[in-house]
């Protein structure tokens, strides 16, 4: 019994630690974030002239979209404000992890010019430097966009809007944000080995936001496989709107699939978590 309780105080004060040091990272990581806000904000027409490029660049998108629409009524299945829909939470989702973390694909150059080494003798999480570093409120400007777009489409999609329905909407937001953020943390976790893999992972998050902008019958099947079951950006938006707008799975997978989203964020993060920390820990200094 003597050794049972001394294993289950243990087990509380490891989790009593992780919890401190859980806070002490949010903490570090809100003090930067803010410090480049202030810095942003020194220049506020250079700040507001930023955002708005960002707001226009990534609008462009959406005018594509429109284009392509002006030569026909639907795309694999879908009409405008459904593939609207489809843009405005993929790009959302994206946004805001990218507010969040887009300052996490800088790891590699941090790596290969040594400064990776200043990073690791402060006392602060090295996961939340990294985050924080360069916060760029810029980034505003996609979210602002994908809300805009979202906000229309919520207003056209023909759904039979149901208090579950509602609730599933922020859900997805909220998963896929989650999503992307840790497929951010991956891709820098890749980087402390490839030390130049910016690309690659701006592959997955950015491309893959892309990707989700567009209905799942466009693509082939084993593309769609992929995001599904090897990469797992399908629950991001897909699969939960295709149960929102009553649209048939097109790999016919069971029905409570569409809800594992907050299910495969919270693995997603586990994942995230483990490859960030063996990175870190087998890091090697550049010697510089």
């Amino acid at each position: 019994m003597a050794e049972e309780r001394v294993r289950a105080g243990a087990a509380v004060r490891e989790r009593a630690g992780a919890a401190v040091r859980i806070g002490e990272g949010l903490r570090a990581y809100g003090l930067i974030a803010a410090m480049w806000v202030r810095s942003t904000l020194a220049y506020r027409t250079s700040f507001l002239l930023t955002a708005l490029g960002h707001f226009a660049a990534t609008g462009l998108d959406f005018l594509a979209i429109l284009l392509m629409f002006s030569h026909i009524t639907v795309l694999g299945g879908f009409t405008l404000p459904e593939v609207a829909f489809l843009y405005g939470t993929s790009n959302a989702a994206l946004g805001l992890a990218d507010l969040a973390l887009g300052s996490m694909d800088r790891l590699g150059s941090r790596v290969r010019d040594g400064t990776m080494d200043v990073l690791l003798v402060r006392p602060v999480p090295v996961f939340a430097q990294v985050a924080a570093d360069r916060f760029a409120l810029r980034r505003l400007g996609r979210i602002t966009q994908a809300a805009l777009v979202l906000g229309w489409s919520l207003t056209r999609v023909e759904v039979d809007w149901t208090p579950g329905r509602v609730l599933l909407v922020p859900l997805m937001l909220l998963s896929g944000t989650v999503i992307f953020g840790a497929v951010f943390t991956l891709g820098a976790a890749f980087q402390f080995v490839a030390q130049d893999a910016a690309e690659v992972q701006n592959s997955f998050t950015y491309g893959g936001s892309t990707l989700l902008q567009y209905p799942p019958a466009v693509f082939a099947k084993d593309l769609v496989r992929g995001v599904t079951f090897v990469v797992p950006l399908a629950f991001v938006n897909w699969l939960p709107a295709l149960r929102l707008l009553g649209r048939d799975d097109p790999l016919g997978l069971p029905g409570w699939v569409d809800f594992c989203g907050p299910a495969v964020a919270a693995l997603m993060c586990v994942l995230a978590w483990l490859a960030w920390r063996t990175g870190l820990r087998n890091y090697r200094s550049t010697g510089s």
